[in-house]
Parts: structure tokens; sequence; C-alpha cells
């Protein structure tokens, strides 16, 4: 009989698959007051690739994600049309071709996109249906509503990926601390009662097409494809 395989097994909970909850203690997002902020402290957490930015503003505490070159002590404005460093500020008072970060999807989620540790995105465009276009970082551009809020700037910490790990052991700590499965087994190299996939001679790979009715065990592979086969 089969064991659930990894999917299952994570989505379910256990002492083996659980999630660090103090790992996700800050929460980012931006507050609804405006004016003068001030940084109190910058923070280092396990959740986030980058540092993040303790900010008060009128009595009230909220997160941020850092940006280059933020320090204690800084103020930032938040409201406005200054496109200073670690302002926030609306979509249609940046200027074009200015460089943003932690972009609001849409107007008051407090930021969804560019949080990653060194990137940035930049204003490319003003529609005239109250849309703003951004460039992304894969050279994509999205349209947003123009009263979506960003951070001028670019996100802290560049250079995380450029030191290696070394040791195996050292990834290892690093992916629990985030509470990310590591390492990854391929497939086709589990037994058989551990995935759909697992066992036979060799890595003769199964049948890659699930059933559109299978259930969450049996659904790997390609779901409901619309072509299969070679590309001609």
């Amino acid at each position: 009989m089969g064991k659930r395989i990894i999917q299952q097994a994570r989505g379910k909970g256990s002492l083996t698959y659980r999630v660090r909850k103090k790992a996700f203690k800050y929460r980012v997002g931006y507050p609804s007051n405006r004016g003068e902020a001030e940084i109190v402290k910058i923070i280092h957490s396990a959740a986030h690739s980058a540092p993040l930015i303790k900010t008060k503003v009128d009595e009230k505490i909220f997160f941020n994600v850092a940006f280059t070159g933020a320090f204690e002590g800084q103020k930032i404005m938040i409201g406005g049309n200054e496109p200073g460093e670690g302002n926030i500020i609306i979509l249609k008072e940046i200027p074009i071709a200015t460089k943003i970060f932690n972009i609001e999807r849409n107007p008051g989620d407090g930021g969804k996109m560019i949080r990653t540790a060194g990137i940035s995105a930049v204003v490319y465009k003003k529609y005239e249906n109250n849309e703003i276009g951004i460039i992304m970082p894969n050279k994509k551009e999205v349209k947003l509503n123009e009263n979506c809020r960003a951070t001028i700037g670019i996100v802290a910490g560049e250079g995380i990926k450029q030191k290696p790990f070394m040791k195996a052991g050292k990834m290892f700590h690093k992916k629990k601390a985030k509470s990310k499965l590591w390492p990854r087994v391929s497939a086709v190299c589990m037994n058989a009662v551990d995935h759909p996939f697992g066992s036979g001679r060799g890595k003769r790979i199964k049948s890659k097409i699930a059933k559109r009715n299978a259930p969450p065990g049996r659904k790997v592979g390609h779901l409901r494809p619309k072509k299969t086969g070679k590309k001609r």
C-alpha cells in the first residue's frame, strides 16, 4: 500500500513537516497614516531574504522591506509627492524611470510585489485609464492602478547570493529556517510507495498526464494538458 506523497504529508502537517512560526512574526505592510516617519531599527528576519526596517509614524509601528542605504534614525515620508529614497508614495506621483519596490497589487493591500533582496522595478509609462505601467525585473510590463503605493529605491541585501554555502549542512539549516523543503528528490528516484512515478528498473518515466478528477495524491505531472508530445 502506498504512502502519502510529500505534498500530502506537508499539507497535513506532522512532526516531520511543520512550519517554523517564529520565522513569520514580522508582517510587512503600509500604514494608513501619512506624514514623516522614523526608522527605529533594522531587523534580520529568517522568513525574508532582505532585512526589514521597523518604522514609527504617529506612535504607530509598522514593518517594511529595507532599502539600500537605510540606517537607524533616518526620516522618510509616507504620502506626498517627493520621490526620496525610502519614501512611500502612490504610483501616479512617482516620476517615470524611478526604481521602486514593495508594490501594491491593489490599493491598500500593503505591498505584494518586488520584495526580494537586491531587486527593483521601474515606473515605465502612465496611461489615460488611471493605470501605471511597471517594468518588472524579468523585463515584462505590468499595469497597476495609479493609487497603488510603492517604496522608492532598491531592496537591500543585493549580494546575498554571491557567497556560496560551501556545505550541505549550511543549506539545510538555511532552508529549515524558512520552512522550505530541501533537498528536493526527483520523483523517479523514489520507491513506488512514495510517489506515482517511483520505482522501475532504471529511469523509465511513467505517463505524466494526471486524470482530470484525480485526488490530490495522484494529481502529479501534467495537469489537464491541452497538448502532449514533441512540438513541431
